[in-house]
């Protein structure tokens, strides 16, 4: 106890400013509040990040060890995290980390997968980092089974999980993969609590693997997430434009940004490697669009409608629909001899605005001719009571 407060009372001699700061966490620590003082170390952590050197590295060693084991253990993971952050070599921040799961398995408490996964995740991080995928695959494929397992998971750990599972796609340029552990991890955190950069690059990410992801179709929910407003109003606008105009179907529109942000869409190689299958995705969607227009009664559709608004011959206006049955996106029957596509189902969609407006129009519509044919029935039907 005396070293630990030793090293509290010569930080605050060296750090003036922060001697407030020092003398609360020695009081706390005194008095065993241990509550109180991880609240307090959270703060202090917070604040100490932004300083150069190994201000928290010397923190943990001198004051945090000394009592490391009766804070809440999922905090001292919080910690540990931040804390390994400060070394200069990844391989002693993996060593660091290790060694609080080693003390971690050590208390013997209840519920210590918690704690013990999300430092497993920041080592995972550092094993990307360092170009070893196959060790971050490894950890996790047991941090997997791990949150299988458990019930009642704290949010941080599930968001640390998926966060890692999202870089590890990146990297791996798996657009499908990466959008779904994002979208998974945005769902354990606070859009708030991340800073303009980050969100600026996640919402940037998350929308370019949409529109390269092999079967996502459906872009209605990223659309409805707060954090792609962030792409409005930067150099990156465009990029939501685009998302609308997958979302929307809208193949002119499409076309038409291709040409305004041509200088934009040729500095990013994702989108020249993948033109075509860019193409296809928006005829399909346009496809789509299409027959969510039509009535449920007249979902009888001339492929010379199609080919007219997807801008293709009749015989790809073939191979899209082939395209849209294989990946489940509609149901239906092509008969190649009346030139025609019955449609019998199409995929529920995330709506936007404009498709609920539409919606609600189509269901006006049908109330209407309800109501219409009730009148013909009643005004048809005998009297049959004085019968």
């Amino acid at each position: 106890m005396a070293g630990a407060l030793q090293y509290l009372e010569s930080q605050r001699d060296a750090q003036p400013e922060l001697a407030d700061w020092y003398n609360a966490l020695a009081d706390l620590y005194q008095r065993k509040l241990w509550h109180q003082l991880t609240v307090k170390l959270e703060q202090f952590v917070a604040l100490a990040v932004v300083q150069a050197g190994d201000v928290l590295i010397q923190l943990y060693h001198n004051f945090i060890m000394e009592f490391e084991t009766k804070i809440n253990l999922l905090k001292l993971a919080h910690f540990a995290g931040v804390i390994s952050r400060q070394y200069s070599e990844k391989e002693a921040a993996i060593s660091y980390l290790e060694g609080i799961i080693e003390k971690l398995r050590a208390t013997k408490e209840l519920r210590i997968e918690e704690p013990i996964l999300y430092v497993k995740m920041q080592i995972a991080a550092f094993n990307l980092e360092k170009g070893s995928q196959k060790e971050c695959k490894k950890l996790l494929e047991e941090g997997k089974s791990m949150l299988d397992s458990m019930t009642d998971v704290d949010p941080s750990v599930h968001a640390s999980y998926y966060w890692i599972s999202s870089q590890y796609h990146k990297s791996r340029q798996e657009f499908a993969e990466f959008y779904k552990s994002a979208l998974l991890y945005l769902a354990y955190t606070s859009v708030e609590s991340l800073s303009a950069p980050f969100r600026l690059d996640l919402a940037f990410d998350l929308s370019l693997s949409a529109l390269l992801g092999d079967n996502i179709y459906n872009f209605g929910e990223l659309l409805a997430h707060p954090i792609i407003n962030i792409l409005i109003g930067t150099k990156v606008e465009w990029l939501y434009h685009i998302l609308q105009a997958f979302n929307s179907g809208n193949l002119v529109r499409y076309q038409e940004l291709c040409r305004i942000h041509n200088a934009e869409l040729s500095a990013q190689p994702a989108f020249l490697q993948n033109e075509r299958k860019l193409l296809e995705k928006i005829n399909i969607l346009c496809l789509m669009e299409i027959i969510f227009s039509r009535p449920s009664e007249d979902r009888t559709i001339p492929l010379s409608i199609i080919a007219e608004q997807t801008k293709l011959s009749i015989e790809d206006v073939e191979y899209l629909l082939m395209k849209a049955l294989s990946v489940h996106l509609i149901e239906g029957i092509i008969d190649q001899v009346e030139g025609t596509v019955y449609v019998s189902w199409v995929q529920p969609r995330v709506l936007g605005i404009t498709q609920i407006k539409s919606l609600h129009d189509r269901l006006d519509g049908w109330v209407q001719k309800v109501r219409t044919a009730l009148s013909t029935v009643e005004a048809e039907t005998p009297d049959l009571v004085g019968s």
